[in-house]
């Protein structure tokens, strides 16, 4: 069964930082890209942060380009976006995806997380 589950996400004041991961099982984590995806309420879901199967190949969206951080742990099954110097738009739920780096139409999304920048 596959599953990704992202924990990590909660309130926190502008200007703030917070970390999200998403844990995977049920597929072979090592050959899947990573992303993270985010999404407000009645708007489309915006990619933020891409990470290749060894973690070479990084880029992130222009609007959290020197704030964010993505980052994987092969051996964890994980990955991680530390997110510092918060805005208030940043709030949002934040999703992580897979995509398998042979097959790009097997994909997979996680449940999100909900995280909230507010004073």
């Amino acid at each position: 069964q596959v599953r990704l589950v992202e924990s990590g996400g909660g309130l926190v004041q502008p200007g703030g930082s917070l970390s999200v991961s998403c844990a995977a099982s049920g597929f072979t984590f090592s050959r899947n890209v990573m992303r993270w995806y985010r999404q407000a309420p009645g708007k489309a879901r915006g990619w933020v942060a891409s990470i290749s199967e060894t973690g070479s190949r990084i880029t992130y969206a222009d609007s959290v380009k020197g704030r964010f951080t993505i980052s994987r742990d092969n051996a964890k099954n994980t990955v991680y976006l530390q997110m510092n110097s918060l805005k208030t738009e940043d709030t949002d739920v934040y999703f992580c995806y897979a995509q398998d780096g042979t097959t790009p139409t097997i994909y997979y999304w996680g449940q999100g997380t909900q995280v909230t920048v507010s004073s």
